[in-house]
């Protein structure tokens, strides 16, 4: 029997076996021999992430139905996992909880145990992001002074409460891997000595370059590893707080000049990643990927996705197939609709991202409070975060449920394989290092839906109801 298909159970699930020479036509019933796991998140149903158990039957199933073809055989990206970001405000609300409580919201997200989802994939900001209650640089000073040789760099800020959340995340995965972003440079460096847009002044490039050095260092002293950064988050949105306007050809020449070579002759092996912003200005990195000089810093490049189509993403690959992908941001805005969310975000986000060469994707942000606290003044009033925390009490959102089907069985090293598409089941399959295949599949209409998923010469007959998410391993 092919690897590929052993399955499975319900919303409803039989195991049929055939040849492929049989091409659709009259098919013989068997029971499955070894069924395969099927869990899911069905709002209708009030199934929330949920392990089914086989219930197989002796139906013959119908010749009409649509078909998921996998082929193992045809393979894409490696994935490097899926996560949220942990913000200064996330990283606070659960370092306010009790000790028990932590650890036992903590191990629920990062173990790979079976009661756990496995998150594999943080971002956190490097200084302060919105969701900050006050927006703060590893070097703030007094209106006037400057800093070049980086002499009062401190990561102090973040030894309240990121950091030691970081690091009882990492006695739980050792493995996770960390994005860093920016949201701001210390307003000294900045033509506008704020917070909210301006842009780098290019007299400190060489400067800001020491900063990212300095800050890698420093959490490096501290037993985190940053896998990569991104140079700017949103470059092209000025208007938050922190936030800077830095255009493709400032950071094109911020790498090539000053970042590139800085992390090269102090052995920084950290990942340089740009543009970390909309799908709608894919030139944007383009620009930098065809500058070959600056492409030789660069691993790739990072995307969001409030504006544009994800499938553009694929466009970025074909221009530079050796530079990586990566969907690293999208909200949900509170109070959260856990149908529509699901859906969008499973679409776009998981599949669609996946579909698009993308290695990772991160919903924004881990945790807040029911009051959406804390933000600085001018940042995000209505993220609603994966989870909700007030003291002990902990909520999981549509955030939660969206990265748990795709972190808990797609583990880092697992690879995208070829999966076709039948009208209202987006979908994408995988291969994990183990040899086992996941499928992650959405019922877009309102009504049940059966189809088939077929690998080699196996076929399996499934019924997911309206707007229902499962993933399937086996």
């Amino acid at each position: 029997m092919s690897q590929c298909c052993k399955i499975i159970s319900p919303v409803i699930v039989l195991c049929f076996l055939t040849c492929l020479s049989c091409n659709r036509k009259s098919i013989p019933v068997k029971s499955a021999s070894r069924a395969a796991t099927l869990w899911l998140t069905d709002p209708a149903a009030g199934i929330l992430f949920k392990k089914q158990e086989p219930v197989p039957t002796f139906e013959a199933a119908s010749n009409n139905y649509p078909v998921i073809f996998i082929d193992s055989t045809k393979t894409y990206q490696t994935i490097d996992g899926f996560g949220y970001t942990l913000t200064g405000g996330s990283a606070m609300h659960l370092h306010q909880m009790d000790k028990n409580a932590r650890a036992d919201i903590l191990k629920e997200l990062f173990s790979t145990d079976d009661a756990s989802i496995g998150v594999s994939y943080l971002r956190i900001s490097i200084g302060a992001s919105d969701l900050d209650a006050l927006p703060f640089s590893y070097d703030d000073l007094q209106e006037g002074d400057t800093d070049i040789s980086l002499e009062k760099f401190s990561i102090a800020p973040d030894t309240a409460n990121l950091i030691p959340i970081l690091k009882e995340i990492l006695v739980i995965n050792s493995a996770i891997k960390i994005l860093a972003t920016p949201w701001s440079p210390p307003v000294w460096m900045k033509t506008n000595s704020s917070t909210v847009g301006g842009n780098l002044k290019p007299e400190y490039y060489d400067v800001y370059a020491r900063y990212f050095v300095k800050y890698i260092q420093a959490m490096r002293a501290e037993g985190i590893l940053i896998d990569a950064i991104t140079v700017q988050n949103e470059p092209l949105h000025p208007g938050n707080n922190p936030s800077m306007l830095m255009t493709a050809i400032e950071q094109r020449d911020f790498i090539k000049k000053n970042l590139g070579p800085v992390f090269k002759s102090n052995g920084i092996p950290t990942k340089i990643i740009v543009y970390d912003h909309n799908a709608n200005h894919p030139e944007y990195p383009l620009t930098i990927l065809n500058d070959t000089t600056a492409a030789e810093y660069v691993d790739g490049s990072a995307f969001h996705l409030y504006a544009g189509d994800i499938d553009t993403l694929t466009s970025v690959h074909n221009a530079h197939p050796g530079k990586n992908l990566y969907f690293t941001e999208q909200w949900i805005g509170a109070p959260g609709n856990l149908k529509a969310d699901l859906a969008w975000h499973t679409r776009n986000v998981i599949i669609g991202a996946m579909r698009n060469w993308c290695k990772i994707a991160l919903e924004w942000n881990l945790a807040s409070d029911s009051r959406l606290t804390p933000h600085t003044p001018g940042g995000c009033t209505e993220c609603l975060g994966a989870l909700t925390i007030d003291g002990n009490i902990v909520k999981r959102n549509p955030a939660y449920y969206i990265i748990a089907h795709a972190a808990k069985f797609i583990r880092p090293g697992s690879v995208h394989i070829d999966s076709t598409q039948p009208a209202s089941l987006p979908n994408v399959a995988f291969k994990t290092e183990d040899g086992k295949t996941v499928l992650i599949v959405l019922n877009e209409k309102e009504s049940a839906t059966n189809f088939w998923i077929r690998c080699g010469t196996n076929v399996i007959p499934v019924k997911l109801n309206g707007g229902a998410v499962g993933t399937f391993l086996w």
